[in-house]
């Protein structure tokens, strides 16, 4: 299994702001609009994600078990952008911060080599 489907702590963690027009269909958006609300007069951010203890409004499931997103294909370009630490070969400091604030261990190569693309 992925890691990131038993983690979510990156959605549990930092605000997602994004440009509005990731949520404008008319202009290729795909986020859902109603998960987001208005930042400034240009960004948006996920719904949950400014609260004092973060957590996105798309997050499904308990963070450090079992947790995913639940617009996945249509998240925004900044989640998009989030690299897992060490999925790549590299490591990640976003990804290693959110799983310590969350209690887990940073992940290393070991927890890709049970991931068949990795192993």
């Amino acid at each position: 299994m992925h890691p990131c489907l038993r983690c979510g702590a990156c959605c549990a963690y930092f605000r997602v702001a994004f440009h509005w027009s990731e949520a404008d269909a008319s202009l290729g958006g795909v986020v859902p609009p109603e998960l987001a609300e208005t930042l400034d007069p240009h960004r948006f951010v996920m719904r949950g994600t400014q609260a004092s203890r973060p957590r996105c409004v798309a997050l499904h499931g308990t963070v450090g078990e079992t947790a995913h997103c639940g617009i996945y294909e249509q998240r925004p370009s900044v989640c998009r952008e989030v690299e897992p630490a060490w999925e790549s070969g590299r490591p990640s400091l976003q990804c290693d911060k959110a799983r310590v604030a969350h209690g887990m261990s940073p992940l290393t190569l070991a927890d890709w080599q049970a991931v068949p693309q990795h192993a």
